[in-house]
């Protein structure tokens, strides 16, 4: 766990114009022990990250100027991948989808638990600043879907699967675990390797690989929902079908 003098290194920038909200944010991980510095719209946030290279930014989407989506594709772009944790009044999955397609690190509805946000901040940066350990190559099969962990490549019936890192690693985790049924809790923990977060980017990062992977995403046989659980991968599901 990151120490007060390990936190006190660390920056935080604050977007949000509203001022109420932000003074509560701001203040709430200041007393956390990080530095923290506040910007209202997206050109000066920008430009703050510009200048002050902060290891976090909180972003609202509801902004003058650059909104929070376009602000965040920008700062995707950059070569350092600063992480990000949204704050947004807009909380239905097609907006959590878009948010996380763009790279959020996290997503957070308003109204929100200030203390909350300080737990999702401090586990983001625990998670971006942690040494990554290297996994054994390894070929994972099911049918025709291979994915080789070394180059991190997948493929189904021979074509190539466009995955996104996370949608990799959320597929080569079921494929380690055929046929046992995970909450989205444990999978949260599992691989994204958050002990607290929103579990619907579970929800949404499912429904993504089916579209990928299943002959019909609407009639699932590999990814199959165990109702008032989660979800189990069941091996051979698509030649079942």
């Amino acid at each position: 766990m990151a120490t007060l003098a390990d936190m006190m290194t660390q920056r935080v920038l604050v977007v949000d114009d509203d001022q109420t909200v932000s003074d509560v944010v701001c203040r709430y991980l200041s007393h956390a022990g990080y530095q923290v510095s506040h910007v209202a719209d997206g050109d000066s946030a920008l430009a703050a990250v510009a200048e002050q290279a902060p290891h976090l930014v909180v972003l609202d989407l509801m902004l003058p100027g650059l909104d929070g989506l376009q602000v965040c594709r920008r700062l995707r772009a950059r070569p350092d991948g600063v992480p990000i944790v949204m704050l947004s009044a807009l909380g239905t999955e097609q907006d959590r989808l878009v948010g996380l397609q763009l790279g959020a690190d996290d997503y957070l509805t308003k109204p929100f638990s200030p203390r909350e946000l300080v737990l999702r901040v401090q586990s983001v940066l625990r998670r971006a600043h942690a040494a990554p350990v290297p996994d054994q190559p390894e070929l994972l099969r099911d049918g025709d879907l291979v994915l080789a962990t070394g180059p991190r490549t997948a493929t189904r019936a021979g074509a190539d699967l466009s995955l996104t890192l996370r949608e990799f690693d959320l597929l080569a985790h079921f494929l380690r675990h055929p046929a046992r049924a995970f909450t989205r809790a444990e999978l949260l923990e599992q691989v994204w390797n958050w002990s607290i977060g929103d579990q619907s980017t579970v929800t949404v990062h499912v429904r993504r690989l089916r579209e990928k992977i299943e002959p019909d995403p609407a009639e699932p046989r590999r990814i199959v929902t165990v109702w008032g659980v989660g979800y189990r991968y069941e091996p051979g599901g698509a030649a079942r079908g």
